[in-house]
């Protein structure tokens, strides 16, 4: 019998304790509490492995639900994401926690007009106090400040200096679970943000550029540096394990483009290996028919060269709430699976960005693959115009109107 009809449902009563395993293994049976199932699976027995390199999206609003602290710093941990691309407003409402700020579950239903009269912000069901963004932004702008942030630098170094210094602050404050910039400050694991400016983080750098700071965020070297560690992928330096890359999706939106158009980056612009990612694992509510990059699907991908043709059968998306499956996924592999060696990759940035640079300029110079021929560049021609003093255009000695 075809692998796929091979679990019988044998539906049993349920006990009055159960565990996370044996409930998603026993009663996750059909729809997309399957294809939890199947995420579940999928991680424990293939993607959480030696030589697998894991890298993660994340959007929606999962920090301020509190997951940075809860979900995410534990994955990061234990060795099960290796690398993080992430809206900004995740890393901003993360910093909330890290400051020992106060956010509250509350109602989807309150009236938002007197939430704004007494000084409230409400992230759906969530409530806090409008000060927690002013004393948030006033850490920010006093730290962004400090001598070394006054560079050009990646998202990535960005937000390793801005960890470092929440993680002070966690220590001063007694803080006793880290958040999820200063647990990938200490692991070494590298956090990008595919849209700088579009926070509450970008905008207090903004802010300081007014003052004359000189930092700037360059979306060229985040483009490097998340193909270097893609391409890096391939390498584990342990005999006889082959190297092999992930990507773990929580929604969609940007942060999912930049973290699978590593592959095109690789074989599409530079001229390297074609391969794409060999797992692709997403949960989302996006639907893939309305052409949006949220709800693309992993086969679309795979002509894109995202994904490895060969790989579909470990590609899986669940489509559900982001909140409701991360704690599950979580749970299940922090149970079933052993922590992994922190592969530390950001201290490996510069060594795989040089890798990556010495390849592409010997495929530049010996192309292993068809090279298209460069549309070829006309300047247009400029017509010189004669004008009226104010500008105005004379055509055939009339005044133009």
């Amino acid at each position: 019998m075809s692998k796929l009809l091979s679990q019988k449902i044998a539906p049993s009563p349920m006990p009055a304790e159960i565990g996370v395993v044996d409930l998603i293994d026993g009663y996750f049976t059909a729809y997309n509490s399957a294809r939890l199932r199947e995420i579940c699976h999928l991680l424990s027995r293939e993607v959480m492995q030696e030589g697998v390199t894991v890298g993660m999206s994340l959007s929606g609003a999962m920090t301020p639900a509190g997951f940075g602290v809860s979900v995410l710093a534990p994955l990061v941990r234990n060795g099960f994401v290796d690398w993080i691309i992430s809206t900004g407003a995740n890393l901003y409402h993360d910093i909330h926690y890290g400051l020992g700020l106060e956010l509250y579950a509350s109602s989807p239903f309150l009236d938002d007009v007197k939430l704004r009269q007494e000084g409230r912000i409400r992230i759906y069901d969530i409530v806090f106090e409008y000060d927690v963004l002013l004393e948030t932004d006033a850490f920010l702008r006093e730290i962004l400040k400090a001598e070394p942030f006054q560079k050009r630098m990646s998202t990535a170094e960005f937000h390793y200096l801005l960890g470092r210094y929440v993680r002070e602050v966690e220590k001063q404050l007694g803080v006793k679970n880290s958040c999820l910039l200063a647990t990938a400050y200490e692991c070494g694991v590298p956090i990008y943000t595919s849209s700088p400016g579009d926070s509450s983080i970008g905008m207090n750098v903004a802010a300081i550029a007014l003052e004359g700071s000189q930092l700037v965020l360059d979306p060229s070297l985040d483009v490097n540096e998340t193909a270097a560690i893609a391409y890096a992928a391939r390498e584990t330096g342990i005999p006889e394990v082959e190297g092999k890359s992930a990507a773990l999706i929580i929604g969609g939106g940007s942060p999912k483009n930049l973290l699978l158009q590593t592959q095109p980056q690789l074989h599409e612009v530079l001229g390297l290996e074609e391969r794409g990612h060999d797992y692709f694992i997403q949960v989302t509510d996006a639907r893939p028919d309305t052409g949006g990059l949220s709800g693309a699907t992993p086969s679309e991908a795979v002509s894109w060269g995202k994904v490895d043709p060969e790989e579909l059968p470990s590609t899986i998306v669940c489509y559900t709430d982001s909140t409701i499956a991360l704690p599950i996924m979580t749970a299940y592999v922090i149970n079933q699976c052993q922590p992994r060696p922190l592969k530390r990759l950001y201290d490996r940035r510069d060594e795989m960005l040089a890798k990556l640079k010495a390849d592409y300029e010997a495929a530049k110079a010996k192309p292993t693959h068809l090279v298209s021929t460069p549309i070829p560049v006309i300047e247009p021609e400029r017509e010189l115009i004669a004008t009226y003093p104010c500008g105005t255009p004379i055509r055939n000695g009339h005044r133009k109107g």
